[in-house]
């Protein structure tokens, strides 16, 4: 029996640790589950919703019972902020329900939109937001912006989408020679980053990222029922302020 005690301890100790270490790994599970989560901000904003129909907004107003805009008076806007690739297919499809979104609520919202090109996967995509901004340039942001997701299957795929967006400027009655140099420009480039870090220290990390009054509206929810229902919250709750 003595001969066997030494044998008996071991055999004790290393139980011991064997439980203790798979403790230890159901913890560090759990805690993974835990950070990959999908981060949410204001529980009140809206949850998830059912898609809508792009090529129908009117449509989806008619069956969206209780989401039409409140009867308020409010002192400033609902800020509607996105972060947007023009290249990204799920920011063309949220492009028209933005319009209408804008034509329903008028004054009662402020629409802003943010660059957040995702180069790895959209070749076009930064080029595109410099087009953009040339745009802007000469006072023609949201026309540019406009032409570029209205057109998005035009340009996407091109290896030189620059003549596309030459012939929108055009159209646009822009000044061709400084457009061509502001697509290049140093100073355009830097803002675009610009809007990606601020969007990064948000936490965006894809597009369409919506954002109202500071509260991110879930992925889930970035559609014509979800920014209703999340404006009307907002609304309601300045007036009620």
């Amino acid at each position: 029996m003595k001969r066997l005690l030494p044998f008996i301890i071991i055999l004790v100790v290393l139980g011991g640790a064997l439980v203790v270490s798979l403790r230890l790994w159901k913890s560090g599970s759990g805690a993974a589950t835990t950070t990959t989560a999908t981060p949410t901000f204001a529980t009140s904003l809206p949850g998830p919703m059912p898609a809508t129909n792009s090529s129908n907004p009117s449509q989806a107003n008619q069956n969206s019972e209780g989401l039409t805009k409140p009867n308020v008076k409010v002192s400033s806007p609902v800020v509607v902020e996105e972060y947007g690739d023009y290249q990204c297919p799920p920011c063309g499809q949220l492009y028209p329900e933005l319009k209408q979104i804008e034509k329903e609520y008028g004054d009662q919202i402020q629409i802003v939109f943010h660059h957040f090109p995702l180069m790895k996967i959209h070749k076009n995509a930064l080029i595109a937001a410099h087009a953009a901004e040339a745009a802007r340039n000469q006072n023609k942001f949201w026309e540019m912006h406009d032409f570029l997701y209205r057109n998005q299957k035009e340009w996407s795929d091109l290896a030189d989408p620059r003549p596309v967006f030459i012939t929108y400027a055009k159209q646009l009655g822009l000044n061709i020679d400084s457009f061509n140099r502001d697509l290049e420009s140093n100073q355009i480039d830097q803002k675009i980053t610009a809007d990606i870090q601020r969007g990064t220290a948000q936490g965006v990390t894809g597009t369409p990222t919506v954002f109202l009054d500071t509260h991110l509206l879930r992925y889930e929810a970035t559609n014509l029922e979800g920014l209703r229902r999340g404006i009307n919250i907002l609304l309601e709750r300045k007036a009620a302020s």
